[in-house]
């Protein structure tokens, strides 16, 4: 039954290779554990009581109320989808709530720390060095996520425009715009990346050093390097994209606007970036106000 969950995950939600692949993990995991733990018990006939069980072994091996309630996201559609199909009587996992968890605000990069780690003068003059400069300046410029910079292909991207067109989640497109210089720097990459491979390369923009498509790990390995000095707990692409969004309101940006750049689904995922730019707008106010 799993499997034909996931292919529904594939071919009717069109859901993104890695969100399947996380799905799949997840009940896996379950598969494991009822396998040890109750295994006279398919995964179709796990109740209330078993899949609570499982939710605290989760949580007494560590795992983080944030991870144990992506889980908990997994067996509702997983559930929810064999009882639409008739395998079950009853969803188990109704009276399962989520997890209290400590909501924090999202970091992000100084613009002061932004602007040395892109300084154009620690660019490398090769294809690795103008990749990776690329990779930070594309994340940063534009907000993408990572899955969205691995497959952007070189054409969508629109020199005359100045803008790229991005497939987000569900495979929804959105248009985003490009500074001048990002736009000159994707040009002069773009060259450096052909003649580096005698034009035999493929037509995703970020490519690895034998010419073949980007992955996951290759990003988050440049983005760490990139961002080491920084105060950032963790130094990963969506560091990069919290701070696009923060630096935008930071100047004024339109919520709104921020909100379709972002490719966010309602403006309630957009406002959390309003908190950190509340605390410069309070500074401001201090330092200012008659009455502060």
């Amino acid at each position: 039954m799993t499997s034909i969950f996931l292919k529904y995950l594939q071919y009717e939600k069109r859901y993104s290779p890695h969100t399947i692949t996380s799905y799949q993990n997840d009940l896996s995991q379950l598969e494991q554990f009822l396998e040890y733990n109750y295994p006279e018990t398919p995964i179709v006939e796990a109740n209330h009581a078993i899949l609570r069980d499982w939710i605290i072994s989760l949580s007494e091996k560590g795992l983080n109320e944030n991870s144990i309630n992506r889980k908990l996201v997994t067996l509702r559609s997983f559930y929810k989808f064999i009882l639409k199909k008739g395998a079950i009587e009853k969803n188990p996992v109704t009276k399962i709530s989520n997890l209290k968890t400590k909501k924090g605000l999202p970091q992000f990069v100084r613009e002061n720390d932004m602007s040395l780690i892109l300084d154009q003068n620690l660019v490398e003059d090769d294809f690795i060095g103008r990749r990776d400069h690329l990779i930070i300046e594309l994340l940063y410029g534009t907000g993408i996520r990572l899955s969205e910079l691995i497959n952007l292909e070189e054409g969508k991207i629109d020199f005359i425009n100045q803008s790229i067109k991005v497939l987000g989640k569900r495979n929804k497109e959105r248009i985003v715009p490009i500074a001048r210089n990002l736009n000159s720097l994707i040009q002069k990459y773009i060259f450096v990346k052909n003649e580096s491979f005698n034009g035999n390369v493929c037509n995703y923009l970020i490519v690895s050093s034998k010419g073949r498509k980007s992955y996951p790990m290759m990003i988050n390995r440049i983005v760490k390097k990139y961002l080491g000095g920084t105060t950032v707990d963790k130094k990963s692409p969506h560091i990069l994209r919290h701070t696009y969004a923060t630096h935008l309101l930071e100047k004024g940006a339109d919520l709104n606007a921020v909100k379709d750049l972002l490719g966010h689904q309602s403006l309630a995922a957009t406002q959390v970036y309003t908190h950190n730019s509340l605390g410069k707008l309070k500074k401001v106010f201090d330092q200012a106000h008659p009455k502060a």
